[in-house]
């Protein structure tokens, strides 16, 4: 049996930045900066502002959302609470657990999403229904 995951389980985390007047820069590395080892790494770009994207959970994967470019909101939501965390640093990241429906909203013209995965992609871990989702969580 799963443990119950709620959207406290999401957490923002700052990653660290080294730099000068001439540019930043943020490494990330597996179980350091994310709580887990990235086994895949995509990004989202040429989203239309205002444009929404996502609006699905995991079975098994963790995620971990960056504002590379630009800014956009991430709602997550555990089945009976939602909250809505704001991205606009490239070195601010939100880590997203398996068994959390999260949707990226409100994107800004040019934004980047980075995504670090904890698995490669496998279709069958997606929940793409809302209404499967809900039942998912009400069967821990």
């Amino acid at each position: 049996m799963r443990n119950k995951i709620s959207i406290s389980d999401c957490k923002l985390i700052l990653l660290p930045k080294i730099g000068d007047r001439t540019g930043q820069i943020t490494a990330v590395n597996n179980n350091v900066e994310v709580p887990f080892e990235i086994n895949r790494v995509f990004y989202l770009y040429d989203i239309p502002a205002g444009e929404d994207r996502g609006a699905h959970a995991h079975k098994e994967c963790h995620q971990f959302l960056v504002a590379a470019s630009g800014s956009f909101d991430v709602e997550v939501d555990d089945g009976a609470n939602k909250k809505v965390f704001s991205l606009n640093q490239p070195n601010t990241g939100l880590h997203v657990p398996p068994g959390i429906w999260a949707a990226e909203l409100n994107f800004s013209s040019g934004s980047i999403c980075l995504v670090l995965a904890s698995h490669p992609y496998q279709e069958n871990d997606y929940i793409r229904d809302y209404q499967t989702f809900l039942n998912y969580t009400n069967n821990d």
